[in-house]
């Protein structure tokens, strides 16, 4: 067996942050802002600064931190914070190689979206060589299939667009609102979606009589989970929404999970807020070996965690992603790379 990897579901939330800093440039000169700021390489701090609204700017930084921070606590090595040089793969998927081993000792992803950033870590991972695995538990390679431990992660946000998408609803009707987004949905999805979602998927809609606007948002909360777990996947994959078998990726009969009473408490599984993985088919033919969980964060966050062991498939299914995300501050991340 592979020993059992650190597996970590770790988030920052920057909505409080900052709150004197009403424009990105003020950023530079607040207190907390620039001691951050300070941590980062002089490309990626102008990265930052160079966001029009402070919002994005915050979740920039937000990213940098925690992709360092996971790199500098998880991986074996333990490198100074300082020494951490990230690059891209063939897939422009950010990376950290260790110089010292040429090996990527830690994977990871994130995602961000109304204030908050998500990412999911694997380290020390030791897959068991494929020759000696047992007969069956190979995976056929497909897209993006190169290292030996993938992850994908994307959150979403159901109420940040919430206005525009009920005008959008109003004024055009839900089929051409599905429609405006077929060009990166299967066929499959789009069906579901028009027809089938709310017949399928028992208590999305919790009122009776519902309101027209109760069933919009109970149909928006689906599209959203659907668009969680497809970029989860491809995210997985190391592709990116340009990819060209968008359309032939199939997820059947997926559900959104029921939101949690507020935004700090965690899911339950025996309440249905958090789901596991629907049945995906790729050009037809059902994909195995893919470990994908989507849980709620409050009413109006969901999270789609993914990861995948190539060759050795029965290692990433094995894993529980339906663990809650722990919540950093940011003064910890601070006082750890200060630290380093």
């Amino acid at each position: 067996m592979a020993s059992k990897p650190n597996l970590v579901q770790w988030m920052l939330d920057t909505r409080p942050w900052f709150p004197e800093a009403t424009q990105t440039k003020h950023l530079e000169t607040h207190a907390q802002a620039s001691r951050a700021l300070a941590l980062l390489p002089e490309p990626e701090r102008a990265a930052v600064l160079r966001y029009y609204h402070v919002r994005d700017a915050k979740m920039a930084l937000a990213s940098a931190l925690l992709k360092r921070y996971c790199i500098a606590r998880l991986s074996p090595s333990k490198p100074p914070w300082s020494s951490i040089t990230l690059t891209r793969d063939s897939h422009t998927k950010p990376v950290w190689v260790d110089p010292a081993t040429g090996a990527r000792p830690v994977s990871f992803n994130l995602s961000h979206q109304a204030g908050i950033v998500a990412l999911v870590a694997v380290a020390d991972y030791h897959p068991v060589p494929v020759s000696s695995s047992s007969e069956g538990n190979e995976e056929r390679r497909g897209p993006g299939k190169e290292a030996t431990v993938e992850v994908g992660v994307d959150i979403v946000c159901t109420s940040e667009r919430r206005p525009r998408d009920h005008a959008m609803v109003r004024s055009e009707g839900w089929p051409a609102f599905v429609d405006m987004h077929a060009d990166v949905f299967a066929p499959g999805e789009v069906s579901y979606l028009k027809h089938r979602v709310l017949s399928a998927v028992p208590g999305l809609v919790t009122s009776s009589p519902p309101s027209t606007e109760q069933v919009t948002d109970a149909k928006l909360r689906a599209f959203y989970a659907l668009w969680a777990l497809r970029e989860a996947y491809i995210k997985l994959t190391g592709e990116a929404l340009l990819a060209e078998w968008l359309r032939d990726l199939e997820f059947r009969d997926f559900r959104p999970p029921r939101p949690t009473p507020a935004w700090e408490v965690p899911a339950k599984e025996d309440a249905s807020e958090v789901v596991g993985t629907p049945e995906i088919r790729f050009r037809g033919e059902k994909v195995e070996g893919v470990n994908i969980c989507l849980r709620s964060m409050g009413p109006d966050f969901m999270i789609a965690t993914a990861v995948r062991t190539p060759g050795n498939r029965d290692d990433g299914l094995g894993w529980r992603l339906s663990g809650p995300y722990e919540v950093l501050s940011l003064e910890e991340v601070l006082d750890f790379a200060e630290s380093r």
